[in-house]
């Protein structure tokens, strides 16, 4: 039965690029990469550009080339999984921009969330809302992926073409999925879904700027009750860009050895090279009566280079700052629905291997090793789901999961191996939750947790959700919600020597939602959109590091945040004509975050200021225009000042300036017969913006990247 108050699903899927981006999703980008590699990839180049140029040479026919679909537009009840939350899903055409990009780049772009990297291949944390890296949640189907031991995930280690889809969801919205997610959930799942039958093979090649090479492979094939797929990506690079060091002065002297001048030196990214290879093997299975299996198994090795700064004075010196990975996650998974009900179980296991090795020369051939640190972790997963609809307007739901965490790391470097620890922790967590829909335009949820870790436990966390469709014909709704979350310390805050505090109590708040959202089908080819979004959040026992008289850092609970802010979110979809199509997303987010806590020391000057490395206004912008095979995209997004110290302070080294990046990208495409073709060139910092995001860490200039890709 169709609501008269439902919602537009996809009122634009019949648009040209739209289809496109459905039907060629993985029409990838590139970048350059070693001699050898780059000799080897010129036949496959120029048998590119002949198709550019002469594509009547391998093209039939003009109505092979340019096909149209009329708009469609499929309507259904509003979903109870929904009720209430704030949430934002990435679209699939994001994630499969190019095979360059990492979950990073995609949220950077895509999203308002504040993205805080050293450059590519470094570490990328992604904070909701003015918190902390470590109170966003991650899962990848289901599966927690944080790092155990530091309570963090590294997006740049999660290639977005290993992803089918992503959806962000904020603040108090977290807890509809998981716990722990005091600014919100990051949540990625590789999907049956985009396994279409028959058999497809599909290679991109990325060349680039800075000797950088990125390849991509998949091959998948579905039959009946079974699919398969098989994924890998293997990028490297020098990475050695050249940048200005606005961080380091050289003077110019007479004779008499007076200074007469000075100027910033060029130099280029130091120890920046890596190498990452990633496989995803995806293995489903139908079987009678509505049960449904799968088996993902991701393994990742990455050898990376760690950048020197730009206030590192090593020169001549030979050294050694190096990070290497191996990681394997793997998921199990058993679905199945009968009368009304559903039952779900997944069985997860997380192996991470890291070394970090740094060594300066003290003398020739004698080396002064600071680091030699080698952690293990690993992580075993276990969680049960049943879900019951009584009434078509009523679902409830109740979970139990289990999770044990194991960290062991060892620093050889430190005297008597004092930097290591050996400990385990397990987690069990709970939760019941029940939607009603009221009435066609009422909606009401409830949803409550409550975990337990190791010995620690905290109180029960409740959230309520609500929404209330106002005008249907716009589909104009508001939304709010109240929710109290929790979050453990990680095994390192717990045990890390020196300075881990096993007295650490739970972070822990109560945060507040409330806003608004439309959309409106302007004509069969255009609709837009609008949501805007007002947020509180006040989290007590903020855990923070702090110098202590022994001469090293201890942590502590000795916070209280008060995060308060808007999210805004803009869309546009149109298509003009027969040809020419245009879409626009716009994402706004105002942050104040403020430490309401007591200063800890009388040299503490961080009461009343924003927290260090939270920008104020972030803000990102895509549109892309289509016209027939070609396709032109335009990405930009702009954050304000991030003050780096907890003063605040106005000094030349207390902040780092606004800066708007922009990146453009120009690609097109031929279908054949039986195979897919497209080429797409990319300009990353259009106007080559001097920026950072950390401290002393230099960010490359304008770079270009080449793209080319065969789907069979």
């Amino acid at each position: 039965m169709i609501n008269p108050l439902s919602r537009d699903i996809c009122p634009s899927s019949g648009r040209h690029y739209l289809c496109r981006a459905k039907f060629h999703y993985n029409s990838g980008y590139f970048s350059s990469s070693e001699p050898a590699r780059r000799f080897a990839s010129m036949p496959l180049l120029l048998f590119f550009i002949s198709l550019f140029l002469f594509p009547s040479a391998v093209v039939a026919q003009n109505d092979t080339i340019d096909r149209r679909l009329d708009a469609v537009t499929v309507t259904a009840m509003r979903p109870l999984s929904r009720i209430g939350l704030q949430y934002s899903a990435i679209d699939s055409a994001a994630l499969r921009d190019n095979i360059s990009l990492s979950m990073a780049d995609v949220l950077a772009f895509n999203s308002s969330v504040f993205v805080k990297s050293a450059g590519r291949a470094t570490l990328s944390t992604v904070a909701f809302r003015g918190t902390a890296p470590s109170h966003t949640a991650v899962t990848w189907n289901g599966l927690p992926v944080n790092s155990p031991a530091m309570g963090l995930t590294d997006f740049s280690m999660l290639p977005s073409y290993l992803i089918d889809r992503a959806e962000l969801l904020h603040g108090a919205s977290s807890l509809s999925r998981t716990s722990a997610g005091l600014g919100g959930l990051v949540d990625l799942a590789t999907s049956p879904a985009d396994i279409a039958d028959g058999t497809d093979f599909q290679y991109v090649q990325g060349l680039g700027s800075f000797s950088t090479l990125d390849e991509f492979a998949r091959f998948s094939y579905a039959n009946g009750r079974w699919r398969f797929s098989t994924r890998a990506v293997l990028s490297t690079s020098d990475n050695d860009f050249p940048f200005i060091n606005k961080d380091r002065k050289v003077f110019v002297y007479d004779d008499s050895h007076t200074i007469v001048d000075s100027y910033y030196p060029e130099e280029k990214n130091r120890n920046g090279n890596y190498s990452d290879f990633h496989i995803l093997q995806q293995i489903y299975f139908s079987a009678p009566n509505r049960h449904n299996l799968g088996l993902q198994l991701w393994y990742t090795g990455s050898d990376r280079h760690i950048p020197l700064n730009t206030v590192d004075y090593i020169d001549s010196r030979e050294y050694i700052k190096l990070q290497r990975d191996n990681i394997l996650r793997a998921v199990a998974s058993w679905q199945h629905s009968a009368q009304g009900m559903s039952f779900s179980t997944k069985a997860g296991y997380i192996h991470h291997w890291n070394a970090f090795d740094y060594a300066v020369e003290r003398s020739p051939g004698a080396m002064n090793w600071s680091n030699a640190t080698r952690t293990s972790s690993d992580t075993y997963y276990g969680n049960g789901e049943w879900g019951w609809t009584p009434r078509p307007n009523i679902y409830l739901s109740a979970s139990l999961s289990a999770k044990y965490d194991h960290v062991a790391t060892v620093d050889h470097a430190a005297l008597a191996g004092v930097n290591s620890y050996n400990k385990g922790r397990c987690d069990i967590g709970s939760s019941i939750s029940a939607r009603w829909q009221a009435s066609p335009r009422l909606g009401l949820s409830t949803v409550l947790r409550h975990d337990v870790a190791g010995s620690d436990t905290d109180a029960p966390t409740p959230a309520l959700f609500a929404d209330y469709v106002i005008c249907p014909a716009y589909n104009l709704t508001i939304k709010g919600s109240i929710a109290r979350n929790h979050h453990f310390a990680s095994l390192n805050d717990l045990y890390f020597l020196p300075g881990g505090n096993p007295d650490l109590q739970p972070e822990h708040g109560w945060s507040y939602d409330f806003g608004a959202s439309a959309k409106r089908n302007l004509s069969p080819s255009t609709s837009i959109s609008a949501s805007a979004n007002w947020y509180d959040s006040y989290i007590n026992d903020w855990i923070l590091w702090l110098p202590t008289n022994k001469g090293f850092f201890q942590a502590r609970n000795i916070r209280k945040v008060h995060a308060y802010g808007i999210e805004a979110n803009l869309g546009f979809d149109s298509r003009f004509g027969r040809d020419w199509a245009l879409a626009l997303n716009a994402n706004l987010a105002w942050t104040s975050s403020i430490n309401e806590s007591q200063p800890a020391s009388p040299a503490d000057k961080s009461a009343g200021k924003q927290l260090p490395y939270v920008p104020k206004l972030a803000s990102a912008l895509t549109g892309i225009v289509s016209w027939k095979l070609w396709s032109l995209q335009y990405k930009g997004s702009y954050y304000s000042r991030r003050y780096t110290m907890t003063s605040n302070e106005e000094t030349i080294s207390g902040y780092l300036p606004r800066y708007f990046m922009s990146n453009l990208s120009i690609e097109r495409t031929i279908p054949l017969r039986s195979v897919s073709l497209s080429a797409k060139l990319a300009i990353n910092n259009l106007f080559d913006a001097d920026y950072q995001t950390i401290m002393s860490h230099p960010m490359p200039g304008i770079n270009y990247q080449l793209f080319l890709s065969i789907k069979i």
